[in-house]
């Protein structure tokens, strides 16, 4: 240990030690370095100090740049539900939410055109559920953080392209996001040790399916696929099954509109509240206002033919197209 260093360097030490951002410990080791008198007997802290310092700026830019890249991959949620498009390059993942959304991403033959995220809004009768344009999977161009945005999805799209193997695109793509412990719900019976894999609701659009011309390779396709995985034959060129599409998706994020009717008015059937299946009157009060959830009082349901303004308890289960009238 060398000698001779003043009480200045100790408090320094100290408060580099107690330092807890990485901007905090390079400032905290500048500090202690400037406190270390230069002497021979100081010679090989003073260079052991700095080399902490190199390496203490060395991670805080790696760090910087993995942050900025994460952020890359964040998209914020928008709309009844997120829903992102994935598959293999050239399938057609931009060309369907180009036509499906208002979004404008690249849409190129050329491969590879998507390298970021890239989120669109698409229309279903009086809702919209967020449709997210996704890099290519292939395993080794894929960005760590794009897994961690498909963890966090509500649905699945899983693209393939009807005139180039879909088969071998789709179990390449399902196999890549396995080995990040995500599969689809319907693959039930695999992974079942792992305790870890997340698993979400899946559709598989078989794009390029433009005409009857190829209704004899999607038959083939569909007899050679051992999953039976919710299939939705589609065109991004010609529009074709866009609305099947959009029925299948509304189903598979298994939500009810429901619509909020003030005491004597009529409800405004152009803004649902979108719940949950399975949610309550108590789930739509405490989204309407705080208000409403604590001081519920009463409510009443127009839906159907069972309920034409009936009285209705706290714990009473919300159905697709229930009129609402919530008294505090």
């Amino acid at each position: 240990m060398p000698t001779n260093l003043p009480p200045e360097y100790f408090q320094a030490d100290k408060r580099f030690h107690e330092a807890q951002t990485p901007a905090e410990r390079i400032a905290r080791m500048e500090e202690l370095i400037s406190t270390v008198p230069k002497h021979k007997g100081t010679d090989h802290l003073r260079a052991d100090l700095r080399r902490q310092l190199s390496r203490l700026k060395e991670d805080a830019q790696a760090h910087k740049k993995q942050s900025a890249r994460q952020a890359t991959f964040h998209v914020e949620r928008e709309g009844a539900g997120q829903a992102a498009l994935v598959g293999a390059t050239n399938v057609g993942k931009s060309a369907l939410v180009a036509a499906l959304t208002h979004a404008q991403p690249e849409v190129s033959e050329a491969p590879y055109t998507t390298w970021t995220p890239l989120p669109g809004m698409m229309p279903i009768e009086n809702i919209q559920v967020q449709l997210v344009d996704t890099p290519p999977m292939e395993a080794s161009l894929v960005e760590p953080a794009l897994f961690d945005l498909i963890r966090h999805v509500d649905l699945l799209l899983l693209v393939v392209d009807l005139e180039a193997d879909p088969l071998q695109q789709l179990q390449d793509t399902l196999d890549l996001l396995a080995e990040h412990r995500i599969a689809p719900l319907e693959a039930k019976d695999k992974f079942v040790e792992e305790e870890r894999m997340v698993r979400l609701p899946a559709l598989v659009l078989v794009n390029k399916y433009d005409d009857e011309t190829l209704d004899e390779a999607y038959a083939i396709f569909q007899a050679l696929l051992e999953e039976k995985y919710p299939l939705i034959p589609l065109s991004a060129k010609t529009g074709r099954n866009f609305d099947r599409l959009k029925r299948k998706v509304y189903e598979r994020l298994e939500i009810v509109r429901v619509y909020a009717k003030p005491p004597g008015k009529n409800a405004d059937l152009e803004k649902p509240f979108v719940m949950k299946m399975g949610s309550t009157i108590t789930d739509l009060a405490r989204k309407i206002h705080r208000d409403f959830f604590e001081n519920l009082k009463a409510a009443r349901v127009w839906g159907g033919s069972e309920f034409d303004g009936q009285a209705v308890q706290r714990d009473y289960v919300l159905q697709e197209g229930d009129i609402v009238e919530l008294r505090m």
